[in-house]
C-alpha cells in the first residue's frame, strides 16, 4: 500500500531510464536500475512484497526515508552507473543480496596492450589478479548482478570501442611471424593489436575511453573523444577522425533494445519479471457464469498461473458483479504473487469495477481495459497510454481470458447437462 508521501516521490520520477537509490538520511541501503525509473520504483510497494523480495530488500524497504535517482540517456549508461555506484558506496542490501563470488565483474589487464575481460567474482583473488593467469588487472568494474544483460552490454561497448581480449599483439610475434588479424578485427570488434594497425599509444586512448565508460563518466569520455577527433583531423588523418565522429553520435545516440528486454525479463536483484493478468467473464444468456484469471509473464503466457472462479452469487447478465466477485477472490490469495498490471475485458464500467476493488483492498495496481468492437475484435485500450509499451501482451492475456472462459463455460455446462 503507497502512504501520501510515497506516491509524492513516484509521481516526482520520470519515465525514464536511470539508478535509483534508497536512503536513510545519507546513508545508501540499496541502488538499482531502472528502464522506467517510475515504474521500476513504484513495484517495490506492491502487496505481495513480502512475497517476492528478498529479507534484505524487504529490511530496506522498512528503514528508508528518502529515494534519490540520477537519470540517464540510456538503459546500457543505467546499468554501468549502478555497478559503479554499487562498488564506491557497498550498500549492504547489493552486497549481501547474493554470493560476490557469482556476480560478473569487467576487468582491464595490466600489459603494454591490455585485454578487457569479463570474469566471475570467483575468478578474483584480489583486486590485482586474476586466478590461474600470469597477467596483473590494472582495473576492475562491477560487480554486474545480471550476466545476460552485461553481455548485451558488452557488444554494444565493443562495437562503441573495439578491444583486444584472446589475441596476441603483433609487437610479441618472433621476427619470422607476420602479423595477422584475429577474427575480432575482421568482423570489427578489435582495434588491430594483433596486426599492427594499432600503435600502443592509440590503443592506450581506446582503454581510456573504455575506462571512462565504465566509470560512468560520460561528459568526460565525449571531452576526450573530440579532443582524439580533432587531433587526428590536425594530422590530417581524416579516416580515423571520421570514425571517431561517428562514435561520438553513437554514444548519443545509443540503441540498447536488447538490454531493454532484458531488464523487462529479468528486472532487479530479488525482483520478477513483469507480470500481467487478464479477467474475463463467460456465461450464456446469464446461465453458468464463470470467470477466469490468466497470466502474460516475460512476454509469455504463463499457464500454470490461470485460474478459474465457478460464480457463487449468481449475478444473471451483470459482468460487472461477476468481476468484482473473481477480484475480490483472487486478491484474498496472498500466497500468488501480485500483478503490475490487470487487464480487464469491456469498457469504463470494467475498469472501474476493478479499481474499486482494487481500492477497497487498498492495492494500488494499474488497470487497463480492452474495448472489443461489434465483431469483438480489440478497438481500443482504455487507461494510462505508458501501459501501451505492453500492447502486444496485454492484448495477448486479453484474447487468452476471452478463449479460457469460453472453454471453461462450455466444460461446465457439458457436465450439467
Amino acid at each position: 500500500m503507497l502512504n501520501k508521501e510515497i506516491k509524492k516521490i513516484i509521481s516526482e520520477l520520470p519515465e525514464a531510464p536511470g539508478v535509483y537509490l534508497f536512503k536513510r538520511g545519507e546513508s545508501i541501503l540499496y541502488i538499482g536500475k531502472a528502464t522506467s525509473l517510475k515504474d521500476r520504483v513504484r513495484s517495490y510497494f506492491n502487496k505481495d512484497i513480502v512475497e517476492t523480495r528478498s529479507p534484505l530488500i524487504s529490511k530496506m524497504l522498512a528503514e528508508f526515508n528518502k529515494i534519490d535517482f540520477i537519470q540517464t540517456d540510456s538503459v546500457l549508461e543505467a546499468l554501468v552507473l549502478e555497478a559503479h555506484l554499487i562498488k564506491k558506496f557497498q550498500p549492504e542490501a547489493n552486497i549481501k543480496e547474493k554470493d560476490n563470488r557469482s556476480f560478473n565483474f569487467v576487468v582491464i589487464t595490466k600489459e603494454d596492450f591490455p585485454r578487457v575481460l569479463v570474469v566471475r567474482g570467483r575468478e578474483l583473488l584480489n583486486s590485482h589478479l586474476l586466478k590461474n593467469h600470469e597477467y596483473e588487472i590494472a582495473y576492475s568494474f562491477g560487480p554486474f548482478p545480471n550476466g545476460s544483460q552485461l553481455k548485451e552490454a558488452m557488444k554494444i561497448v565493443r562495437k562503441l570501442f573495439p578491444f583486444r581480449d584472446k589475441c596476441a599483439p603483433a609487437s610479441e610475434l618472433k621476427s619470422n611471424q607476420k602479423p595477422k588479424p584475429c577474427f575480432n578485427r575482421q568482423i570489427g570488434l578489435c582495434s588491430g593489436v594483433c596486426s599492427s594497425d594499432i600503435t600502443k599509444e592509440q590503443y592506450a586512448e581506446q582503454i581510456k575511453n573504455i575506462i571512462l565508460f565504465f566509470e560512468g563518466n560520460k561528459k568526460q569520455l565525449l571531452k576526450s573523444l573530440e579532443k582524439q577527433m580533432k587531433a587526428f583531423a590536425k594530422a590530417k588523418e581524416f579516416e580515423k577522425a571520421d570514425k571517431i565522429k561517428k562514435t561520438i553520435f553513437t554514444l548519443n545516440h545509443i540503441q540498447d533494445i536488447s538490454l531493454i528486454k532484458e531488464d523487462v525479463k529479468t528486472g532487479d536483484v530479488g525482483s520478477t519479471a513483469f507480470r500481467i493478468e487478464s479477467y474475463d467473464i463467460a456465461h450464456m444468456s446469464g446461465q453458468n457464469v464463470v470467470g477466469v484469471m490468466t497470466v502474460v509473464e516475460d512476454h509469455e503466457v504463463k499457464l500454470s498461473d490461470y485460474r478459474k472462479f465457478k460464480i457463487k452469487d449468481n449475478p444473471g447478465v451483470n459482468d460487472t458483479k461477476a468481476l468484482s466477485e473473481v477480484l475480490s477472490r483472487r486478491l484474498a490469495h496472498i500466497e500468488w504473487r501480485f500483478p503490475d498490471l490487470i487487464v480487464v475485458d469491456g469498457g469504463v464500467a470494467q475498469k472501474n469495477i476493478i479499481e474499486k476493488i482494487l481500492k477497497e483492498n487498498h492495492t494500488d495496481i494499474p488497470v487497463v481495459s480492452v474495448v472489443k468492437d461489434e465483431r469483438h475484435k480489440p478497438k481500443e485500450i482504455l487507461g494510462d497510454k505508458r501501459w501501451l509499451k505492453y500492447e502486444r501482451e496485454i492484448l495477448l492475456s486479453n484474447a487468452e481470458a476471452h478463449r479460457y472462459g469460453i472453454a471453461f463455460h462450455k466444460q461446465l455446462r457439458g457436465k450439467i447437462k
